[in-house]
Formats: structure tokens, C-alpha cells, sequence
């Protein structure tokens, strides 16, 4: 949802985030992946401009940032 969020592609995340392509499939699918890798693809998404919000009831979410003008 964050990288459709941001209009990026699997590929422009997988650079952002200095994983592989197929790493960032395996993430969005579910797929159990290492610490470090889950916490640079968190990284390049807030950098990015996405806002990770904590659980509210209907479970965590995420919004952009506002675009400074």
C-alpha cells in the first residue's frame, strides 16, 4: 500500500531500499524476511515520504506525508 501510495515501482523501491526486486515481492506477498531487510525497506519508504501509524482499532496503516509547496 506505501509504494503504490508513492507512485513507485517494485524496482525504484528495491534501489531505494538497496534490496533486490524479488526481496520486495517476497515482502508485499507475506514472506518472512530478515530484521535488517524489513527495517531498510521501512527506511526508504519514510524517506520516501510515507508515515507508518501504530495500530487504532482497525489495525496499522500508513499516509503520506504533506508535500511542502
Amino acid at each position: 500500500m506505501a509504494r503504490i501510495a508513492l507512485g513507485l515501482g517494485v524496482r525504484e523501491l528495491a534501489v531505494l531500499a538497496k534490496v533486490a526486486p524479488g526481496t520486495v515481492s517476497r515482502f508485499e506477498a507475506g514472506e518472512e524476511l530478515k530484521e535488517r531487510t524489513v527495517e531498510a525497506l521501512k527506511t526508504a519508504l519514510t524517506e520516501a515520504g510515507v508515515i507508518f501509524i501504530d495500530q487504532n482499532g482497525n489495525g496499522p496503516g500508513v499516509r503520506l506525508r504533506d508535500r511542502q509547496p
